[in-house]
């Protein structure tokens, strides 16, 4: 397995290791699972994930980066026209289907009097070379370039206080905003974003420094080390999916219910109220647009919906949803025992015109019932 840059200090804490993706990576904490969700839901946790792979795409000899914006263009479903400088956004690498090869985070960055424009990508750990050969393949005459750095996450509602104490301007970012912080004296590419549903950030950080600046972040007590064990839980509460479980190149954007990757310039034209029609500029163009198209147009087949349950048992994945006549109409593919909440809750992918329907999860040849929900199943506390 591959090792992180920060594998010592995570050992110092007393972390719990196993494989993820590759890696050799903290699950969990002395603290405990259940304890440091619940830590990072009331205060600040600190997450390493550096197994994450950290994009820099640019264009050769493309001062005004309109090279760089086509050919992610003919990549993506995204559209950078009128996309701010350090803004960060998220978009989906499809293949010919229509399915997510990868779900991504893009940050659009200006030009510089040092560099020209550029993008800056992160890419789910399991699939950054695969990730990297289709958008070489996808955008040949752009460049990539892995950044040697760790990232971590802060999370939680204490994340804007403790992160500001070493930069200031920490507290003026909103979610979603990318900003180089000046940590400590090291430049470190930073976004407000995050996978738990908290308000907090990433930060990408030079692995030569990445020790003494995570030591300074977690001398704040109140921040905690916390593992991907946790994490999972998190981002489940918040209703997010995760590729491999409820997102994969069988499923479409429009079936996990993430449409708002499209962006609306790449759509077909709707009819308004008024009988004219809306003109996107860069109708399809990207691969899979076919199917997502015709998704968007007439609903898909399928969708993720949010499911919860009094039962008292957990409902993993992989769990078979029937309706009450018994016929499978779907699967659960993320469960876990809220630990917010103190229930089994999940995200199941069903045929969609089951979604209005009692439906029951079969665990052990037993029927659970479970109850459609709106997402998320906790509210989120982004900073807007």
């Amino acid at each position: 397995m591959k090792s992180i840059p920060l594998e010592a200090l995570h050992t110092e804490l007393g972390a719990k290791f196993g494989p993820f993706a590759g890696y050799n990576m903290p699950i969990q904490y002395p603290m405990g699972l259940k304890g440091e969700h619940l830590h990072t839901r009331a205060h600040a946790g600190l997450f390493d994930v550096s197994h994450m792979g950290q994009l820099r795409i640019t264009g050769p000899d493309d001062p005004s980066g309109k090279k760089l914006r086509q050919e992610l263009e003919t990549a993506l479903p995204c559209d950078f026209n009128g996309w701010p400088n350090d803004v960060q956004r998220y978009s989906v690498l499809l293949n010919n289907q229509g399915g997510i090869e990868d779900d991504l985070m893009l940050v659009w960055r200006d030009a510089t009097p040092e560099a020209g424009p550029e993008v800056r990508m992160v890419v789910n750990a399991g699939n950054r070379d695969h990730d990297l050969a289709l958008l070489k393949r996808l955008a040949p005459n752009l460049q990539f370039e892995w950044v040697d750095a760790a990232l971590v996450a802060l999370q939680g509602p204490d994340a804007e206080s403790v992160l500001s104490a070493l930069d200031a301007r920490a507290a003026q970012m909103t979610f979603m905003q990318a900003c180089a912080l000046n940590l400590m004296g090291v430049q470190c590419f930073s976004t407000r974003s995050g996978y738990t549903g908290e308000d907090g950030y990433e930060i990408s950080i030079p692995s030569r420094d990445a020790d003494r600046i995570v030591r300074a972040i977690m001398s704040d007590a109140r921040v905690k080390p916390v593992g991907l064990g946790a994490r999972d839980t998190l981002r489940l509460e918040a209703g997010l999916p995760l590729h491999g479980n409820d997102i994969s190149p069988t499923i479409s954007p429009i079936e996990a219910g993430l449409s708002f990757s499209i962006a609306p310039s790449r759509r077909r034209p709707k009819t308004k109220p008024d009988g004219t029609q809306s003109m996107p500029t860069k109708t399809g163009g990207f691969p899979g647009a076919n199917t997502v198209l015709e998704h968007l147009a007439n609903g898909p087949p399928r969708k993720l919906i949010g499911l919860i349950s009094s039962e008292p048992v957990p409902i993993r994945s992989h769990a078979k949803i029937v309706n009450v006549a018994g016929k499978e109409v779907g699967e659960v593919t993320s469960g876990t025992v809220s630990p917010s909440l103190g229930k089994p809750i999940m995200l199941a992918l069903i045929e969609a015109n089951s979604s209005n329907d009692q439906l029951f999860a079969i665990v052990r040849d037993k029927k659970l019932r479970v109850e459609p929900t709106a997402l998320p199943f906790l509210p989120k506390r982004y900073k807007r």
